[in-house]
């Protein structure tokens, strides 16, 4: 039950499979029909605190407690820093003491989702089925669809749930509901999909209201701070480019080709914090509806501010046409990126923007560095 929507470059699938870290019965390797077999984890991780009996065979029970590592660990995914491998071992989990009759939470294998769920469930007694999403939160896996109906049903079978629980409901959070088929996993499984809260921290009131949902439980509220928090992951994406842009500067300078100092470091560094911050920020207030659009109008606001502050004589005429050029295109261009963070795309919706902005921001780009370039040229000459 994640609350939180995260990626763009989030979306991408994990790069190497998680290291196993559950008992071999949460994949479904050993237990078989044997149901008191014995499972051995291959590696305990701290987060696991024990195991817990039930019919298909031991069950590793987690901590609804978030230690130092936890955070540390969500601190650094928030940076970019091992995001792809921040992941669990798919397959079954408890919270607390449950029985046949506990409830089946279903989540995806991204630790900040796992996470966000177990701390919520302090003095609960459910199950925890974790499918494969391959390390990708709720949200944006089932716009890939690897929180979806085949792995639901692969899942399923694999732990045996039909053997660790008597009745036939389970819970997937609201915002898995685009990639699954209701009907399709009733019609193969036997078990009946019901979509709980938008948020984990609403699952407790949401189990004790008997599985229904208060309509503030269904809404989605991407606040200033949900939006704010997912900004550090692009800085740190745009910080490379950037560096070889200036990489570039520099030896254009060297080589005597160019004059290029303080006002462009600002320039083009206003530009991604604009794309990367200002824009996820002031997303609701800002006009238009594409994301590409809201960022390149605030980058050309900056670069009419820069131009202004510097005066058009001392900047030079092409230099200034050129940050109009390009200093738009760069944070309409990071601010396209923040589409997969949203609560306000769809897949289709996202594929249709870039179809669009990105032949118009390559090509404002293009134009900008050969007038820039020409401005190199005109001054090298004189």
């Amino acid at each position: 039950m994640s609350s939180v929507v995260t990626v763009s470059r989030h979306n991408q699938e994990a790069k190497t499979p998680p290291k196993p870290n559950a008992c071999s019965c949460s994949s479904g390797s050993c237990c078989g029909s044997q149901a008191e077999a014995v499972c051995k984890p291959a590696r305990k991780e701290p987060y696991i605190i024990g195991f817990a009996q039930s019919a298909a065979g031991k069950v590793p029970q987690v901590s609804t407690e978030l230690a130092g590592r936890d955070i540390t660990g969500a601190w650094k995914v928030r940076w970019g820093i091992d995001r792809m491998s921040y992941t669990v071992e798919p397959g079954l989990y408890c919270a607390g003491a449950p029985d046949e009759s506990s409830p089946v939470l279903v989540t995806a294998n991204y630790k900040l989702s796992f996470d966000q769920l177990r701390r919520e469930l302090s003095g609960l007694s459910v199950w925890i089925l974790v499918l494969d999403t391959k390390g990708v939160n709720v949200w944006c896996a089932a716009g890939k669809g690897t929180f979806g109906t085949d792995e639901l049903l692969r899942r399923i079978e694999a732990v045996k749930l039909g053997s660790v629980v008597g009745h036939r409901t389970i819970i997937l959070p609201q915002l898995g509901a685009t990639g699954v088929a209701a009907h399709t996993v009733a019609k193969k499984s036997g078990f009946h999909v019901v979509f709980g809260p938008v948020r984990a921290s609403d699952i407790r009131a949401f189990l004790k209201a008997g599985m229904n949902a208060a309509d503030e439980m269904r809404a989605v509220n991407f606040t200033f701070a949900d939006r704010l928090v997912l900004t550090p992951v692009e800085i740190v994406g745009a910080i490379k480019p950037l560096i070889l842009f200036f990489g570039i500067l520099f030896i254009l300078n060297a080589a005597g080709l160019g004059h290029f100092g303080l006002t462009e470091l600002i320039a083009f560094s206003g530009a991604v914090a604009t794309g990367c911050i200002l824009t996820p920020v002031l997303l609701p207030w800002i006009p238009g509806s594409a994301f590409s659009f809201k960022g390149a109008l605030l980058g050309l606001i900056w670069a009419a501010l820069l131009i202004f502050l510097n005066g058009w004589p001392q900047l030079g005429y092409l230099r200034a046409a050129s940050f109009l050029l390009l200093l738009p295109s760069v944070s309409g261009y990071l601010a396209m990126n923040f589409t997969g963070c949203s609560t306000y795309t769809s897949p289709s919706g996202v594929n249709k923007e870039m179809r669009v902005a990105i032949p118009i921001l390559l090509v404002a780009a293009f134009l900008g560095i050969l007038l820039l370039l020409a401005d190199c040229i005109l001054n090298a000459l004189h």
